[in-house]
């Protein structure tokens, strides 16, 4: 019987081919194995590595590490997050879960619903304005979805401020009318320090505005309503989302109240919809058949037999600008672990580093390393077929042939005799081209990537749903600024240096 051992072995031993040999061996042959067609998005996986043998040693390691068991726990609310001991169940927000949790998911977007119909039917008053505070996925996922989706159609202004740094919230406050302005709180356990220091702060704004009740002004988004209570937020003014829903994942759940409000509920409930049909490709399609599964493979080539230590991600369409900073915290939170599910240390490389930026900004930034470089770094591209605008035909031409013609540039290279004018080439890169940018493609393409962080996590056999590595710097941060801890003597001066102590 095949082992994970076995299989690591046998990649560590099997040699690439370079792109242009296996892309001009049989053409037809290896677009027909490496692009798929999931929710009107096109997957494009032709120039990479990866070969039928690769393909065929991770389908083994897939076997071995019990893949298929451990999507059916994802799905059916078992234990998919051992050290906390909960389930990971954000698709459960998309109605693909254990019966109750996908019925409790309903009805807490019923509830989210029934508050956005209040807000516009007045009964907070006139609303213009909605600040949104929260940070990491609380805020990510919401910023992502408004940036991409409403630029047309946003029916309030929605500010979504995350950064602790007061100039943040400045800004804010000199736009907004506090007269006209609600203010959504998002945190999970509604303790988070830097949210909570925000709320202080834009609770005292409307206060000094002179806004009637400006308690009543605010919105819970939490996995902990009592802590919301606590603070001062009403019951029915709190909007509570599944505590097995992690943060970073939680842009489906009561998270996504604020694209949900700007955006409108057909448009939250059609992304709703997109990632279902990933859900649904991602827990019935086997093997190199299953897309999320397959970019596993291709990202476990770079990163444990090439020895990539990052991946680039770049948006050939200015409404996906933010997509590759989402992608930074789901991927790199998610599968950043140095151990295995049972503890012990990981013998291969976790997640890459994962970065990028927009197309054709970065071709003038960035590109420079990605073509000359020592760093092999494997591209992911992201275009869409439709534009969002009605200039002229030529700017979105121009813009798909240079997404287009970096990819083929990169896996061709060019040979010169003046090595700096030299391309060395055999570059890999993907390309996942939209139809268009919309609800239903926008919440299939998060969800893909969520599924690829979780194949890519049980072919390493770790945990990608806690992330207890962010909480050391900020209890260290906590006694820092409150002077309960003592800390190391370069550090005491630092802090004195930098507060004028």
């Amino acid at each position: 019987m095949t082992t994970a051992a076995n299989e690591w072995q046998a990649l560590a031993d099997w040699q690439p081919q370079t792109l242009s040999d296996l892309v001009l061996a049989d053409p037809a042959a290896r677009l027909q194995a490496l692009v798929r067609s999931v929710a009107d998005i096109r997957f494009d996986f032709a120039k990479t590595h990866l070969d039928d043998p690769a393909i065929a040693i991770l389908n083994r390691l897939a076997e071995a590490l019990d893949f298929a068991g451990r999507r059916r726990t994802l799905f059916s609310g078992g234990i998919a997050n051992p050290s906390e001991d909960r389930a990971a169940e954000h698709s459960a927000e998309r109605g693909d879960g254990a019966p109750e949790s996908v019925h409790r998911a309903q009805m807490l977007h019923q509830r989210m619903r029934m508050l956005i119909d209040a807000i516009e039917a007045d009964a907070f008053g006139e609303i213009r304005h909605l600040l949104h505070i929260g940070i990491g996925g609380s805020a990510l996922g919401p910023d992502l979805l408004i940036d991409a989706l409403g630029r047309h159609g946003s029916r309030y202004d929605v500010a979504i401020v995350s950064n602790v740094d007061g100039a943040a919230l400045a800004e804010v406050f000199a736009k907004f009318d506090p007269a006209y302005t609600l203010v959504a709180v998002a945190s999970k356990t509604f303790t988070t320090t830097e949210t909570l220091l925000n709320a202080a702060s834009a609770l005292q704004w409307l206060e000094e505005a002179g806004v009637d009740d400006p308690v009543g002004r605010f919105i819970a988004l939490t996995a902990n309503p009592e802590r919301a209570v606590e603070w001062g937020i009403d019951e029915t003014r709190i909007l509570p989302f599944s505590e097995t829903v992690g943060g970073r994942y939680s842009l489906w759940s009561s998270i996504g109240f604020p694209a949900a409000l700007a955006l409108g509920w057909d448009a939250f409930q059609d992304m709703l919809e997109g990632a279902a049909e990933m859900d649904r490709h991602f827990r019935l399609a086997d093997g190199a058949d299953n897309i999320c599964l397959l970019a596993a493979f291709a990202d476990q080539i770079y990163a444990n037999r090439l020895g990539c230590q990052t991946r680039a991600v770049f948006a050939y369409d200015e409404r996906l600008r933010l997509l590759p900073a989402y992608l930074q915290q789901l991927e790199m939170e998610s599968n950043g672990k140095r151990v295995t599910l049972d503890g012990a240390p990981l013998a291969q490389q976790s997640a890459p580093i994962t970065w990028g930026g927009i197309g054709t900004d970065a071709q003038h930034a960035v590109f420079q390393l990605l073509h000359q470089g020592t760093h092999l770094t494997p591209v992911e591209f992201v275009v869409a077929r439709e534009p969002d605008h009605i200039l002229d035909d030529a700017h979105h031409e121009t813009l798909v042939a240079n997404c287009i013609a970096q990819g083929a540039a990169l896996m061709a290279g060019r040979a010169s005799e003046d090595g700096a004018r030299a391309y060395p080439g055999d570059r890999p890169s993907t390309t996942i081209l939209l139809d268009q940018v919309t609800p239903h493609s926008l919440g299939a393409l998060i969800a893909f990537y969520e599924h690829r962080v979780f194949a890519n996590a049980v072919l390493l056999g770790i945990n990608p749903f806690d992330q207890f590595g962010v909480e050391l710097g900020k209890e260290m941060a906590k006694g820092l600024a409150e002077g309960t801890v003592q800390f190391d003597p370069a550090t005491q001066a630092l802090m004195q240096a930098a507060l004028d102590e």
